[in-house]
């Protein structure tokens, strides 16, 4: 009498072989799309002017506004040894080189003596009522530890430079790029031929581009 056969183990790895080979289909498509993706739709690599920050009196508003201009991006105090020769120079610098193709962005800061203490309108106030500046005075940030404001920590980031006192200062060129920095204690004259090279660049390209 012959044994008695049967197909069952037979059908069975076909059909764990057919999905075996779904599922491997699945991964290759996956793998391909992951890769394409990261061909041709890269993430955007973000600049000083892609973020957003806040106003003297809470509002969001976008750097973007200030792309295509020089930007002298400085943490400012108003209690400090260097407030008076910094304010004057810095609106020296916003009179002579803005507002077209310059402006100076002022971030209040009071993590360094603790010498920003008001609120941020109070700061704007007191900026604008004894040293007449016209530039932007932004809210009151933190610019060191794990609560600095993402615009601020950029610049550092880029510059490898983290300000150790009030009154630092980061030249952003039209791209949104930190060109160059300097402590409390420099005098403005070092900042304004890299200005002036910044600026004429800038006049330059509008040329080109007419």
């Amino acid at each position: 009498m012959e044994p008695l056969t049967t197909s069952y183990p037979l059908k069975y790895s076909v059909h764990k072989a057919r999905i075996f080979v779904v599922f491997l289909s699945m991964v290759l498509c996956t793998t391909i799309l992951c890769l394409l993706q990261l061909r041709f739709f890269k993430p955007k690599i973000k600049d000083f002017y892609s973020f957003e920050v806040k106003d003297s009196r809470g509002r969001i508003i976008s750097l973007e506004k200030y792309r295509g201009k020089a930007t002298l991006v400085v943490n400012v105090a108003s209690y400090c040894q260097y407030t008076d020769k910094n304010y004057i120079a810095l609106q020296e610098l916003h009179r002579e080189f803005g507002p077209s193709h310059f402006t100076v962005l002022a971030f209040p800061c009071n993590q360094f003596g603790e010498s920003e203490p008001s609120s941020s309108q109070e700061i704007e106030s007191f900026a604008k009522g004894n040293y007449g500046v016209t530039f932007p005075v932004f809210h009151k940030i933190k610019i060191l530890g794990s609560e600095a404001d993402p615009a601020f920590k950029f610049l550092i980031d880029s510059s490898k430079k983290e300000p150790r006192w009030n009154f630092w200062k980061y030249l952003v060129s039209p791209e949104g790029k930190v060109v160059k920095f300097w402590r409390p204690e420099e005098p403005i004259e070092s900042i304004k031929p890299e200005v002036t090279s910044l600026i004429r660049q800038i006049i330059m390209k509008k040329r080109e581009d007419l």
